[in-house]
């Protein structure tokens, strides 16, 4: 949870609005579900689904290469039956994030993949 919270201020900083955390939907867990509002009236709303992965440490890697096709699938499929449910599908852009925290040392150390997949990756 501790790395949600970080995840959940980092994306905060950074202009968008977390609506949901801990979502279950079609079979998975969305960690979080977040609005990229527009700057342009014209412009889509973009809900943004994100994943967050996290580690005490890099020993065994970056916490990023834990999101494998697999796991990417899951997250369209929650993605898919979240926006279904609300009547979003195909009125809003939809973005799919990883967020990889490291909690070692005092500060975590965040990367933030915008766009880290595709709603059609295979």
């Amino acid at each position: 949870m501790a790395a949600e919270e970080e995840a959940v201020r980092f994306l905060e900083s950074r202009g968008l609005v977390v609506c949901q955390r801990n979502v279950h939907a079609g079979g998975a867990e969305l960690d979080i579900i977040a609005e990229l509002r527009p700057i342009r009236e014209a412009d889509p709303l973009t809900i943004v689904i994100v994943e967050v992965r996290s580690r005490e440490a890099e020993d065994c890697g970056s916490p990023l290469e834990t999101v494998d096709r697999r796991k990417r699938a899951q997250i369209r499929r929650g993605a898919t039956a979240w926006l279904v449910e609300r009547g979003l599908w195909e009125r809003v852009a939809v973005r799919f994030d990883v967020i990889g925290i490291v909690l070692q040392g005092e500060a975590p150390r965040i990367q933030w993949i915008p766009g880290a997949f595709e709603a059609d990756d295979a």
